[in-house]
This record gives C-alpha cells, structure tokens and sequence, in this order.
C-alpha cells in the first residue's frame, strides 16, 4: 500500500508558526500532526504501508529528512516530491504520479481523525467521511440504498447530504487515479481555477467504478489556531495524561490531562489542563491552561490560556492569550 500526503500549503492561517515550520509539523499533544495521520492510517490498514510519499513547498533538507524518519519508523519508504505552484488538490496528487501504484491511499494534511474501522480494500475507492452539522461549507457525498457513492457536491447551497468528505481516499487502482488526474492536467479542467481531486472522482464513477464511505467517529481539524488546539485538547482527553520521566517538576501541580516532554523544567506552577509542552522547555511561577508550547521556550511569571507558543521564545511578566511564533521575547 502507498500512502500520498500532500502538505505543500504554506499555511496561511497558522502564521506566524508557519513562517518557520510547516504546518504538518506542529505538534499535537507532544506528536507531529501529520505523524499521528500517518500512525493513524496504518492502523486502519489491513495491508502493510510501504512507502509513504510527501509532496511538499521548498520545506528544505531538515524537514524532509523528518518526514522520511516518520516513514521509515513505520519500516517503508519514505518519498518526497515537490508542487512547486499551488494549482488544486489533483495537481497536489498528480505530483506523486510515480507512487500511484497498486493500493493506494491518499491523505491530506491538515486534518486527523479518530475511527474503528477496517479499511475495505476490495473495492474500488473507499471515501473517508463524517456527519457534520453545517454540510453547506464542506464537500459531501450522496449515497444510494446499497451504500454506493452516487454524488459529489462541492459546499452544496441546499441540502443534499450531511455526510462530508474529510480530506482522506482509498483508491484499489493508482494506475486509475493516476490517468483521470493526468486527464484533467492535460486537457486544462479546472473548477475555480484550480484542477479538483473531486473532478477525477466523478470522472472514474461515471465509467463505472464503484465508490463507498467508511465513516470516522471524530475530525479534527488542524487548520488554524483555534482548531490546532481543540485537536490538542481531544488527542490529550483519548490519550490520556503524558509526564516524561525525564523531565522535572517541582512544587508544580498537573491537572490532567497534559503532556510534558523530556528535558522539561517546571516548578511553582499550575500547569493544566490541555496543555501540551516541548522538550527543554522551562517554567516558573506560572498558570497555563488549554495551551500548546514548544521546545527550548522559557516562560516565568505568566499566567495565560487558549495560546501558542512557538520554539525559542522568552515569555516574562505577562497576562493575555497569546499567538507567538518562534524566537519572540515577551519582558
């Protein structure tokens, strides 16, 4: 099975963080997002993932090396290929063309999601979905009695369908998907103004391919701040608290559930809950609730919620919500 992830977005509504790591990468209770996609995938798999390949920005030589780690931890190849202009979901896709093989699963990056199924990979096309309460600001689907996708609506204006498309495929075919997207490429189709991945979808049911859903029990989305922290709030809820043995507390209480990496140093502090923090991170005299910080950051005498917090940054004497990217000073 090959695995495609396309993260070549620069993550607009997540700056400042993704000014310097992109957006797949930041943490989620202590875990890359696009980590835990992985992991999550290939425990819904019945057949081993082989190859993981990522279709990226200019993220340079660290950050792919990263995402080659993530792979090969999982025993496959880890692929990477570039989009170097953002031109739509199938150009996305279309980029991994030499990966299109065989099985195939195609995951976008920006989303996680939590499910109790086994992928069914007798089919032609599997499309992951979740009932949601405001089906008019996403794609859905339309099924017929048998459980068959019949439609593709994009952001329907009346309703049709509450069952949306949360941004993960299974194809039995890459070399089918493959050709549809190179169709839609090669003749210039588009739908506002970018080649759609659900154009090849309707294009392969329309010769006869049969598609089903397989429902998730949650979405997350990891699009912005405020999404990228309820994330973090239910990874920490299903997972439970996360205290390091190798980090240092003291005079500290923890009100579960967090997540504390190795190398951090916390003392006459209130840390919790749904917080989450970096390694080599240190902090004194402080309440921090409902909060993502990162690695190597200092922070004393704050007291802050419902915040991000880069890599590098000095926080002192401060009492707000907070947005900070990597390398800021607060005094």
């Amino acid at each position: 099975m090959k695995l495609i992830i396309p993260m070549a977005g620069i993550g607009k509504r997540l700056r400042p963080h993704t000014l310097t790591v992109p957006k797949p990468l930041l943490p989620v209770a202590g875990e890359a997002v696009v980590k835990r996609l992985v992991y999550e995938i290939t425990r819904v798999s019945k057949t081993k993932i082989d190859e993981v390949a990522y279709i990226v920005g200019n993220f340079g030589e660290e950050t792919e090396q990263q995402l080659i780690k993530i792979a090969e931890e999982l025993d496959a190849k880890g692929s990477i290929y570039y989009q170097e202009e953002a031109l739509g979901t199938a150009h996305a896709v279309y980029c991994a063309a030499p990966s299109l093989v065989g099985k195939v699963i195609v995951a976008f990056a920006d989303t996680l999601f939590y499910a109790d199924f086994d992928l069914e990979e007798d089919v032609d096309a599997v499309i992951w979905t979740k009932n949601v309460e405001n089906p008019e600001a996403f794609g859905v689907v339309k099924k017929d009695k048998q459980g068959y996708i019949t439609d593709f609506i994009e952001k329907p204006k009346e309703f049709v369908s509450d069952e949306a498309i949360i941004g993960i495929y299974y194809f039995k075919s890459g070399e089918n998907l493959k050709k549809e997207l190179e169709y839609l490429i090669t003749n210039n189709i588009k739908g506002n103004n970018e080649f759609q991945l659900t154009d090849a979808l309707e294009n392969m049911k329309n010769k006869g391919l049969k598609f089903k859903t397989a429902s998730v029990n949650e979405w997350l989305d990891c699009g912005n701040k405020e999404a990228l922290l309820n994330t973090n709030k239910a990874v920490l809820s299903h997972e439970g608290n996360h205290i390091s043995g190798k980090s240092i507390l003291s005079n500290t209480v923890i009100l579960e559930p967090c997540y504390i990496s190795k190398g951090a140093k916390i003392c006459d502090s209130i840390i919790g809950p749904f917080v989450s923090i970096g390694k080599n991170t240190n902090i004194k005299n402080s309440i921090i609730k409902n909060s993502i910080i990162q690695k190597e950051t200092e922070i004393e005498n704050t007291h802050f919620s419902d915040s991000l917090i880069g890599n590098f940054v000095k926080m002192h004497r401060s009492n707000e919500v907070y947005d900070l990217g990597d390398y800021n000073t607060i005094n």
